[in-house]
């Protein structure tokens, strides 16, 4: 709601429209209304609406009371959509996975899936493969794939918009976007808070499921993929699906060695002690639910093949940071000095921080020492250049969800995941999913860390090092 106020403020939204919100509970359309203004108290302040906006806003709100497992509630909905001309019918399906079937079918049955219906679905897009292909079989019983719109926040932010126009809209990087110059690619979506009120839902999710089979392997496509032929949605999605066949399979040895679980313990976050994960309401006191994930992995192709990647991604971290850190490989005949360590990357920078950041090494200004009675020689140091898109573009930025919302309303698709993505991703981490599920209990980790040490040692063995450990 909060996105469809911006879209709105921003004069994006179809000047005719309605939003209507459905629910079991007995509400008017006011009081509906005042339910949601409530609600904007606990948003960001600018992005907070005046009185005047949200009495403005609040004409496009309506309510209708429905329970989503009877059939008579779809043909009160029909009924109120189709009482006047409906032009683009959007519905977002914020649900249980367990009720997509039934919702989808029942849209179909009260007529509501024509060609003008688009339906977004939330992940959890089932729990495994076979549940997400029968989740994907039922909705494409009764709507075409282009009328089907799986959303990945991750994927509408302007970093990651960013990310595929630094790579496919300028001549500097593609060159040099392989092997033979890329040493390591590091991807890290770290959060800081707990579970929150989510124990029970998160206990049967983990964040395998949670994260990497989404978000971190949607950031695995835009880094890896080919240019593809042109910006229409399949094109790109056909190179992203390229990218998630070509991922090396796991076997029982790459899981001991490049697959590390956690989670998190009591421990300290904003300077207060903080419960584990056990000791959250909802969860498990026995849980073996993984709240840190860490794996080392390759993309198995011409363009990639023995760099190494490495995902990372947990709860009770010590920092909220998402980055995509891409390590270029040293000269291949040094003939300056240069600090331990120092080399040329590629930050990209998703949460808290938006932009990009360019290391490199730069003559030091003092570079006259000595070494007894002779110079040592030109020293170099480390700089960076900083692209800060907020400063850059201000107010001109557009929210994640506010831009994949209204291209829903466009019916562009580029920005969403199609089925067959969706179940090969599926397909890559249900080798993790087993073995976790026979496996011991995950490495225990204090809240307010980094992750357990194994996560260190995995990458250290090749050499490398996590950003904060530098």
């Amino acid at each position: 709601m909060p996105a469809l106020f911006q879209a709105f403020r921003h004069g994006s939204l179809p000047q005719d429209g309605r939003i209507i919100g459905v629910a079991r509970d007995e509400l008017s359309d006011d009081a509906y209304r005042e339910l949601i203004q409530s609600r904007f108290a606990a948003v960001e302040g600018a992005k907070r609406p005046t009185p005047e906006e949200f009495k403005k806003f609040a004409s496009l709100l309506h309510y209708l009371r429905m329970d989503l497992s009877r059939p008579d509630d779809y043909a009160k909905l029909a009924t109120l959509i189709q009482g006047r001309d409906a032009g683009t019918v959007v519905m977002y399906l914020a649900t249980a996975p367990a009720l997509f079937t039934q919702v989808v079918e029942q849209i179909a049955a009260a007529g509501l899936n024509g060609p003008k219906t688009r339906v977004v679905l939330e992940k959890p897009l089932g729990h495994d493969l076979a549940s997400n292909r029968a989740i994907n079989k039922a909705v494409c019983r009764v709507l075409a794939e282009h009328q089907v719109f799986r959303i990945d926040h991750y994927l509408g932010k302007p970093s990651v918009q960013n990310l595929f126009a630094m790579r496919f809209g300028n001549a500097l990087f593609e060159p040099i976007w392989r092997r033979e110059h890329i040493a390591s690619i590091e991807i890290t979506i770290a959060e800081d808070l707990g579970v929150e009120k989510r124990g029970a839902f998160y206990d049967q999710t983990g964040a395998l499921r949670d994260m990497v089979q989404n978000h971190a392997l949607q950031l695995v496509c835009a880094l890896g993929m080919e240019p593809p032929i042109n910006a229409h949605a399949d094109a790109i999605r056909d190179e992203k699906l390229k990218v998630l066949r070509a991922l090396k399979p796991w076997t029982p040895e790459s899981i001991g060695l490049h697959a590390i679980r956690g989670q998190y313990s009591a421990g300290t976050a904003y300077g207060e002690r903080v419960p584990g994960y056990r000791d959250e309401p909802g969860v498990n006191p026995e849980s073996r639910t993984e709240t840190f994930v860490a794996l080392r992995t390759e993309i198995a192709n011409w363009r990639w093949a023995g760099v190494p990647l490495y995902i990372r991604t947990g709860k009770r971290l010590a920092s909220r940071d998402a980055r995509i850190e891409v390590n270029f490989k040293p000269t291949p005949h040094a003939i300056f000095r240069a600090p331990t360590g120092a080399f040329n990357k590629l930050v990209i920078n998703l949460q808290p921080k938006d932009g990009l950041e360019l290391h490199m090494l730069a003559q030091a200004q003092n570079d006259r020492q000595r070494n007894g009675n002779r110079h040592v020689g030109p020293q170099l140091a480390p700089v960076q250049l900083d692209l800060d898109f907020d400063k850059r573009f201000g107010s001109e930025r557009v929210g994640a969800y506010e831009r994949l919302l209204l291209d829903v309303i466009d019916g562009r698709l580029n920005l969403f995941v199609r089925s067959d993505e969706q179940e090969e991703a599926w397909r890559w981490v249900e080798p993790l999913i087993d073995a976790w599920s026979s496996d011991g209990a995950p490495r225990p980790y204090a809240a307010g860390t980094w992750g357990p040490s194994a996560s260190s040692a995995m990458i250290a063995r090749d050499g490398f090092a996590w950003s904060e450990e530098q």
